[in-house]
């Protein structure tokens, strides 16, 4: 389904799928900013209560920690997001098709 990082194909190469007008928009991004967030807001107060690392060692496991679990997430979440809209029959999916 995805072309590149994040890029959505026109259509998909198995079963020929019109995916070009999906909107996934910023959906993804405000997902990915939630999740990551629940996830590492809690283990951040962990950390530091138990620890009490260095700042500058706690500032740069945890922008690792951002960037790599954002990175994973991404493209997961907007493919999900491509689903959903497909599951739904939502902006295009499935008008002009017999079901």
């Amino acid at each position: 389904m995805m072309r590149g990082f994040l890029k959505v194909r026109d259509a998909c190469p198995v079963c020929g799928e019109a995916l070009h007008h999906q909107r996934a928009d910023d959906g993804p991004a405000y997902l990915t900013i939630l999740i990551v967030g629940h996830i590492l807001a809690p283990v951040l107060l962990f950390v530091y209560s138990t620890w009490r690392p260095e700042p500058l060692l706690l500032a740069l496991m945890f922008s690792f920690g951002t960037v790599a679990l954002s990175l994973f997430l991404l493209p997961r979440l907007k493919g999900g997001m491509v689903a959903f809209q497909w599951a739904k029959r939502m902006h295009g999916f499935g008008s002009g098709r017999d079901d």
